[in-house]
């Protein structure tokens, strides 16, 4: 177990440092989250609801977090691919998920500054009040939603590793989860029929944590949801990357050519 936590917290440390050197990586973390919070406030204006644009702001740093971790960890496998290791990464005597996790991780963690950037776009451009309904819970909800979000980046990534081209899965579910999550509209909007894969998502538990702690409600339910829905994912993924592994051997798949 401490070889295991070493391992992450290592890696965490070496993908964030090795993100923040790519200008494409940083140019999409600051300045998505920034059109994000300025559409929701202005949708939200525009509606004529001036007292939830706080939690339009919330909202967008949300949609912010899970961009990161969904193209973040994609995009981390090809670049593995594409530089040659991912071979090496799959043959190293560390399991699999072990590699990867870290990964998705540290996509969530560098997605952490949308939620920072959004709440501070709307308070000095568009004047949106700091009223938090539960200060203190709202700094553990966060990360609490982080940590799911990876967990989820995670059983992504499992099937990132079969995909010659990660993208092709990432683009198209981007809006369906954050819709589906209730990141920035409530679920009760959606069709019934989607109701049940909102509950299955973990986004939508720590969604609704980090909403009510902004705006009111019960906080700590939600947070024991989406952590358990979390560690649900992450075994999920153990599984698959299992399943994953064995078949991109004997596709022989791994590499680019």
């Amino acid at each position: 177990m401490r070889r295991a936590l070493r391992l992450i917290r290592v890696g965490v440390r070496t993908h964030v440092t090795y993100m923040s050197r790519s200008p494409l990586e940083i140019t999409f973390a600051v300045l998505v989250p920034l059109v994000y919070a300025t559409l929701a406030v202005y949708l939200f204006r525009a509606a004529g609801d001036p007292d939830r644009l706080l939690t339009a702001s919330v909202g967008a740093g949300l949609m912010g977090i899970w961009s990161s971790v969904l193209f973040g960890s994609g995009g981390a496998v090809q670049n593995q691919r594409w530089l040659g290791t991912l071979e090496m990464l799959v043959v190293s005597p560390t399991r699999l998920p072990l590699v990867l996790l870290p990964i998705t991780l540290a996509t969530a963690v560098v997605g952490t500054y949308s939620m920072v950037a959004t709440v501070l776009w709307g308070r000095l451009l568009f004047g949106v009040p700091l009223s938090f309904a539960h200060p203190v819970l709202f700094l553990v909800a966060v990360p609490v939603c982080v940590l799911a979000l990876g967990m989820m980046g995670l059983l992504l990534a499992a099937t990132f590793v079969l995909l010659r081209n990660a993208n092709a899965l990432a683009n198209p579910l981007d809006a369906p989860v954050w819709l589906l999550s209730g990141m920035l509209l409530p679920i009760t909007v959606l069709p019934a029929w989607t109701r049940p894969i909102s509950w299955a998502l973990p986004t939508t538990w720590g969604s609704r944590a980090v909403h009510a702690a902004t705006s009111g409600g019960d906080v700590v339910t939600p947070m024991g949801v989406a952590l358990a829905l979390g560690v649900l994912y992450a075994l999920l993924a153990v599984a698959v990357l299992g399943r994953v592994e064995h078949r991109a051997r004997a596709a022989a798949s791994l590499a680019l050519a």
